[in-house]
């Protein structure tokens, strides 16, 4: 099989792409705003196994970078990031672009999914997208003033003024509120056919939280309906610009805070690609053991306000007192229980305490019994099987096309798990087992993560009898904080560990994404540095986003009542979607 590189050359040898070297070592090419849509199209269709996953769109503003050795000039770069799954390869395709708001070709067309991250890079950036079907806000209320994750827009509040809601102010915001069914191509009646509009949030028990569901119904039919997000967007990656590269990392705790240590990974690792850290086995199996605990807490989570979604109450007290004995175990490790932020560059925070092994030996133990009683009372009941089976039904080429991963994905039959696949941390050292469903329905969905959840505690326990000897952080001078009983030898050593703790490393220059299996699936954190402090770029790619915007799709033609287990099933949180 030719490189995907020269693949594209052969094809368009005459129109000056340029291929960059990256840290990451994706195949990284430059095409013009002329031939994106032409290359993405023989990416995706004519190459031999094709980039058939749209993974993300995101942008750079490149205006204050300094380092960009072998790269065309530009103001602006929309990345493009597709997966091929028979490759097991990304493919990262950069377009340059020039102005203060530039424009760029839409490729819905090309991909569902290309959507909203369209909306998302206009809403950021101000970059258009000429064809895009809505171009409008995403994240930011309609009302917001600028795009944020431009150089010059204010990166603290204390930068932006005193906020003041006058009367007048109000009226507009509220009235920005106001859905308007003919701006997304909907009709308030067709033929004898009145449609009702419903507001589902953004404060319902259904969502989960901060979300709203406009929904257009016919009688109790869901005729099409619009999700509304970015209630709980805060702006993590404009907060990354003005971080170190170590100070950051309790910043992304929040992001799948179901998911804990989880998340440390996903940025971890491409910055320890670009400061070129070698972590030793104990802090690979160390920080496995933690994912691994934190992967069932959040599916813990998942479970009992699954079940309590379709209206059976009692799972969530049984399952949260389980999830009570993971924390546990969390908190004696790390001293933290859900945002412990533990993981550092390099490694660890610390050791395992003495101890460890007894409380994970005991809960390994117990909780294969509990998962049984959890079978009985939750998936083999028969109004939880009425409810979730033959609902919110796709296939796997339909997954792909949306973006799904994760669970999601493996419930339509397809075995992907980036653990098996690119394995990271030393995964390809450990047996378990790819859980995949058969329909893709709801209830499909369910049974995967469950299995998951066994598969978890494989791991778990092979951490706990082979928990290799050595040192918890690597021995690199860009590990943040060396450590402390260095600094009593001499001074120098001091004022090196001062400053690396409170400046932070200077990284190498360069950029890096090395994706994950995160609870919810595919997360990844594509960093950009230009040899600094301070982070230039950080680009979140969460599932969760990827999943909210199947929600139509997957709802249209059923009741308000499925929808709701089309929202349990999906498995997200809020701040997955909105950073």
């Amino acid at each position: 099989m030719l490189p995907i590189t020269e693949e594209i050359f052969r094809a368009y040898a005459t129109d000056g792409f340029i291929i960059q070297k990256t840290m990451d070592d994706i195949p990284t090419v430059w095409v013009s705003p002329s031939k994106l849509k032409e290359v993405l199209h023989f990416v995706k269709n004519k190459v031999s196994d094709p980039y058939r996953m749209l993974q993300s769109i995101t942008a750079i503003d490149e205006r204050q970078r300094r380092f960009r050795e072998g790269q065309p000039e530009s103001d602006f770069t929309v990345v493009y990031h597709v997966f091929s799954f028979n490759r097991n390869q990304y493919l990262r395709l950069k377009v340059a672009l020039k102005g203060e708001y530039p424009s760029i070709p839409s490729i819905c067309s090309m991909w569902m999914n290309a959507n909203w991250y369209e909306r998302e890079v206009y809403d950021m950036f101000g970059i258009r997208f000429e064809g895009h079907p809505h171009l409008t806000r995403l994240m930011m209320p309609v009302s917001w003033q600028g795009h944020p994750l431009r150089k010059e827009h204010p990166a603290r509040a204390t930068e932006m003024g005193v906020y003041n809601l006058t009367p007048e102010l109000q009226d507009r915001e509220l009235n920005a509120l106001t859905f308007n069914p003919e701006e997304w191509g909907m009709k308030p009646s067709e033929g004898d056919t009145e449609y009702m509009f419903l507001n589902i949030g953004p404060q319902h028990p259904g969502t989960h939280g901060v979300l709203r569901v406009i929904t257009q119904l016919e009688g109790e039919e869901i005729v099409d309906l619009v999700p509304e997000i970015g209630y709980h967007h805060r702006g993590a990656e404009k907060m990354a610009e003005r971080q170190t590269w170590h100070s950051y990392i309790p910043y992304t705790d929040r992001i799948d805070y179901l998911s804990g240590v989880i998340n440390n990974m996903a940025y971890l690792l491409p910055a320890e690609k670009l400061a070129g850290i070698v972590v030793p086995d104990r802090a690979k199996v160390i920080r496995i053991m933690l994912m691994e605990l934190f992967r069932i807490s959040s599916h813990l989570v998942w479970y009992g306000t699954f079940a309590q979604d379709i209206g059976q109450l009692s799972p969530v007290f049984y399952m949260f007192t389980d999830r009570e004995r993971v924390l546990e175990i969390v908190e004696a490790i790390t001293g933290a229980r859900m945002h412990p932020s533990w993981f550092r560059l390099g490694g660890t925070a610390m050791d395992l305490p003495k101890g460890w092994e007894k409380m994970v030996s005991d809960f390994v133990a117990y909780f294969p019994k509990r998962l049984k009683e959890y079978d009985n009372l939750v998936m083999k009941n028969g109004i939880i099987k009425a409810r979730t089976k033959g609902i919110g039904i796709f296939t796997t080429e339909e997954a792909i096309e949306w973006g799904a991963t994760g669970s999601n994905l493996r419930a339509t039959g397809f075995e992907h798990d980036f653990r098996k696949a690119t394995p990271y941390s030393g995964y390809d050292q450990f047996e378990f087992e790819i859980p995949v469903g058969a329909n893709g329905d709801c209830y499909d969905r369910g049974m995967v993560r469950i299995e998951e959840m066994r598969q978890s505690l494989r791991i778990i326990e092979q951490c706990l009898h082979n928990m290799p000897a050595g040192p918890y952080k690597a021995d690199h001078p860009l590990t943040t904080p060396p450590p402390k009983n260095a600094t009593m030898h001499d001074i120098e050593t001091l004022i090196h560990h001062f400053v690396k703790v409170t400046w932070g490393p200077v990284m190498p220059a360069g950029e890096a994404m090395i994706p994950i299996e995160s609870s919810k699936g595919n997360y990844g954190y594509y960093l950009v540095s230009d040899h600094h402090t301070n982070i230039y770029r950080n680009y979140i790619r969460t599932p969760s986003f990827a999943h909210m915007q199947m929600l139509p799709f997957i709802s249209k033609g059923y009741s308000v009542a499925d929808l709701l287990a089309n929202l349990g099933a999906m498995d997200f949180v809020l701040a997955d979607i909105d950073k």
